[in-house]
């Protein structure tokens, strides 16, 4: 059984800093593609980031691009979003998903299998 744990959110001031780490169990193998999406009270899940392939192909939304960084650790089946200069409209909970076969999308729901239960990203003005 696939599991995906996420930790690291919190309270920061307007400009601060989180990371988010990811940890993946039950599966030998890593997964071919790893997200990040977050939803805002009232709001749909939207797509924030990938890492995609052996190669590592990253993907952001153009609302995060130049702020958030993703990267992910093989050996300890983890996956990270360094968050900076984080705004009020960052607040949401984050949640990673992960697939292990091969699409060629990355952005949408659809596009994953497992999910993490969340974690509180909150950034106040």
């Amino acid at each position: 059984q696939v599991q995906l744990v996420e930790s690291g959110g919190g309270l920061v001031q307007a400009g601060g800093s989180l990371r988010l780490s990811c940890a993946v169990s039950g599966r030998t193998s890593s997964p071919h593609a790893m997200g990040w999406f977050r939803q805002a009270p009232g709001k749909e899940r939207e797509f924030v980031s990938a890492i995609v392939g052996n190669a590592g192909m990253t993907y952001y939304d153009d609302s995060v691009k130049g702020r958030f960084t993703i990267s992910r650790d093989n050996a300890k089946n983890t996956v990270y979003l360094q968050m900076n200069s984080l705004k009020p409209e960052d607040t949401a909970v984050y949640y990673c998903a992960g697939r292990y076969w091969y699409r060629s999308t990355y952005s949408r729901n659809e596009d994953y299998d497992y999910w993490g239960q969340g974690t509180q990203v909150t950034v106040s003005a």
